[in-house]
């Protein structure tokens, strides 16, 4: 990963590997100088976007199994650091609830992280991560953070020098082992402490930071029913059979990442409670084990799925990606997650979404092939043809291969379709019983596809499934309410003499995307209409009743209706329709001739005149109720001034609202930014005044905009 000239030469054909553990020595330093009681260090591969895990020390690895490989996109602390080249703080486990839910899913315990880039001015070489148990302060100390970034710093001018020198690092084990506890072994002081805990009334058990039981006295082995050379070198989950539950595991796990004592009671079959009280430090637990006392009904925590370290990773895996696709809307959301944050973590190099429709196969996305031909060259192939992904969608079943000459010959038709990839998995993504489609991973090299790994993968499908098909739903809503609204809306505004208009609309971001919002220009004789409104609401129900509003104030105007018999029949017709919703409106006839316009207002915001002198004013018009509420209302109307160079804005609420800001104020910051653009061509100036909302991640009401301004005739 870099974003500058790499220094040094160009790497030669041997490189002499570096003489000493360089990340295990500068991890172990950091974490001693600030405290820290557990790290990691990630290097990141100049060819892709990725870090990759190199070396842990303090806990187990698994404790970060879903994290060992992430892409830069992913939205964890040790990413975020690269991006931003900055050190990340997370100052406890509500912070981190907060800021990345889904490292919180899967770790939920106390604890405080930092996470930092290595990186030199020209190049980044990755990252290191160190945690405290939840005692920490909630704030980093400016001696934490000194000595944090200025050992980062130095670990990555050594790298640099190494790959100036074209040395290559050495492969390097975690650092979780922290030797027998109590001292020298065979020493008078240990055989005296084992005699004095051998005595004890209740059992004792010592387990390392992997969770291996090292030492336990007989009163434990008879109370979990197991002789003591039956739990040495164990988990205590799998050596004691009624301890065979992830909820177990994970008072472990919270004990050792929290570093605060756990309790927990359990049930030894047939009626024997026990209760167990974990102490942790940074080099183990010592688990006192006794008789509960006084416990009637007594359960163990909801099970969760897994029961043995490998199987706690998948879970992990689970729940994080898990997590992530919840946050997915569109199909693309689904193929850039999969990209960025599942396909990295599975080692895979490229991936494809496929589906399905009429019979036919659909490539619904893909990423990391360097020629798209070879993937969109299968869109449109029939599910009967003799293709993986085809088999994939049509029958459900996974397939996985291992090498080309493996899918070769049981597929002859890709020796004509090379894609530059050397294994493969196709994993049928299946959901609410039904085939929704595929994904295919593609891996730069042979592999070979463990039971484990391709019950992970098998598992990892099915949220991508449940992702995809939400998506492909979403998707289909979207372009139809986006469809109806373009139907109700015109599809361009008219020429009228005298008048130069354009307009914009912009759809709310929640529910459908669709909404009540309507405008129109309607270039009868002998003078124009221009209208604007919003029905209330943002589903298909207001779209409807907006279009039948607009197609009546047409048919008034064409009839030759005033201003204000327009507006009172529109009324009547609201109500004689028994619809429950209101709507507001804004109505004027044009007459560039005489430099005037006629309108009536029935509850909507203000329009705006910017004359040609830059002046701009808020045209606080007399009006009547909203339409729909009262069958007798009357709209008094207002004429005003629409010389040459003037620019009326009409608009509807949602260009105004905002959470928090006074709609007066909003009105005038409207008004403002008329008077200093309004100069400008009529597009730039309808660009320049929904700008903000255009850009905005959420919406939450529609936004309409009618800009006319009046032109001398000729």
């Amino acid at each position: 990963m870099s974003d500058g000239q790499e220094s040094g030469p160009a790497p030669t054909a041997v490189r002499t590997p570096v003489d000493r553990p360089l990340l295990s020595l500068a991890l172990t330093s950091m974490m001693e100088a600030v405290g820290a009681h557990s790290g990691a260090v990630y290097l990141g591969p100049a060819e892709e976007p990725v870090l990759q895990m190199a070396v842990m020390a303090g806990l187990p690895r698994a404790f970060a199994a879903p994290w060992e490989r992430v892409g830069l996109s992913a939205p964890i602390p040790v990413a975020e650091a690269v991006r931003e080249r900055r050190l990340v703080w997370v100052g406890g486990e509500e912070e981190m609830a907060r800021r990345y839910p889904r490292i919180a899913v899967v770790l939920p315990y106390s604890f405080a992280l930092a996470a930092m880039p290595v990186a030199t001015e020209s190049r980044v070489y990755g990252a290191v991560f160190v945690t405290w148990p939840g005692s920490h302060p909630p704030e980093l100390s400016e001696g934490e953070r000194e000595q944090l970034t200025s050992a980062c710093g130095r670990l990555a001018r050594r790298l640099e020098r190494a790959a100036a020198e074209n040395r290559a690092l050495r492969a390097e084990s975690d650092l979780v082992d922290a030797g027998p506890i109590g001292g020298i072994s065979g020493t008078l002081g240990t055989v005296e402490a084992a005699r004095m805990v051998a005595r004890l009334p209740y059992g004792m058990c010592s387990l390392d930071v992997s969770g291996r039981v090292g030492f336990a006295n007989a009163a434990a082995a008879e109370m979990l029913g197991v002789p003591v050379s039956g739990l040495l070198g164990t988990h205590l989950w799998a050596s004691v059979p009624w301890l065979n539950d992830p909820s177990y595991e994970e008072r472990y796990r919270a004990a050792l990442l929290s570093q605060d004592p756990v309790s927990f009671v359990a049930l030894r079959p047939p009626s024997d409670w026990l209760s167990f009280r974990l102490y942790p430090s940074t080099t183990g637990i010592s688990v006192r084990i006794s008789r509960a006392r006084g416990v009637s009904e007594f359960g163990p925590s909801v099970p969760r799925s897994g029961d043995a370290p490998t199987r706690l990773v998948s879970m992990s895996q689970a729940l994080s990606m898990a997590g992530a696709l919840t946050e997915t809307r569109s199909v693309q959301d689904v193929v850039r997650l999969v990209a960025d944050e599942i396909a990295p973590a599975v080692g895979s190099r490229a991936l494809v979404l496929l589906g399905a429709r009429a019979g036919r196969l659909r490539v619904l996305g893909h990423h990391g092939y360097p020629d798209p031909h070879v993937v969109e060259r299968f869109d449109g192939m029939p599910l009967s043809a003799p293709t993986p992904g085809a088999h994939a969608v049509a029958h459900g079943v996974p397939a996985f291969f291992e090498s080309r000459q493996h899918l070769e010959h049981l597929y002859p038709l890709r020796h004509s379709a090379p894609d530059g990839f050397a294994a493969w998995a196709y994993l049928p993504l299946i959901a609410s019983g039904r085939p929704v489609g595929a994904c295919v991973l593609a891996y730069a090299e042979p592999h070979v596809f463990s039971t484990h790994e391709r019950a992970v993968l098998t598992s990892l499908a099915g949220l991508i499934a449940q992702a995809l098909d939400r998506a492909l739903l979403y998707d289909v809503k979207h372009q139809l309410a986006h469809g109806l609204q373009a139907a109700l809306l015109p599809p361009s505004l008219p020429r009228l003499p005298g008048i130069e208009a354009t307009a914009r609309y912009l759809p709310a971001t929640r529910g459908m995307e669709i909404g009540g919002d309507f405008y129109d220009l309607v270039p009868s004789r002998p003078l124009a209409a221009a209208v604007i409104g919003d029905v209330q609401g943002h589903n298909v129900t207001a779209a409807g009743l907006m279009g039948q509003l607009r197609t009546a104030v047409r048919a008034y105007t064409a009839v030759g209706q005033e201003s204000a018999e327009v507006m009172r029949s529109t009324n009547r017709l609201l109500i004689d329709l028994g619809s429950e919703l209101f709507a507001s409106c804004l109505y004027l006839r044009l007459d560039p001739g005489r430099g005037r316009a006629v309108m009536a207002r029935a509850g909507h915001p203000p329009p705006l005149l910017r004359r040609a002198d830059g002046q701009v004013r808020v045209l606080d018009l007399a009006g009547g109720p909203l339409l729909g509420i009262d069958g007798s209302a009357t709209y008094p109307t207002t004429e005003v001034e629409l010389g040459p160079g003037c620019v009326l804005a009409l608009y509807t609420d949602g260009l105004i609202e905002s959470p928090g800001v006074d709609i007066e104020d909003a009105v005038a910051d409207l008004g403002r930014r008329l008077g200093e653009s309004g100069g400008r061509p009529l597009e730039e100036l309808a660009d320049e005044l929904v700008g903000p909302h255009a850009t905005a991640e959420e919406r939450l009401d529609d936004v309409a905009l009618l800009l006319l301004r009046a032109r001398a005739q000729t």
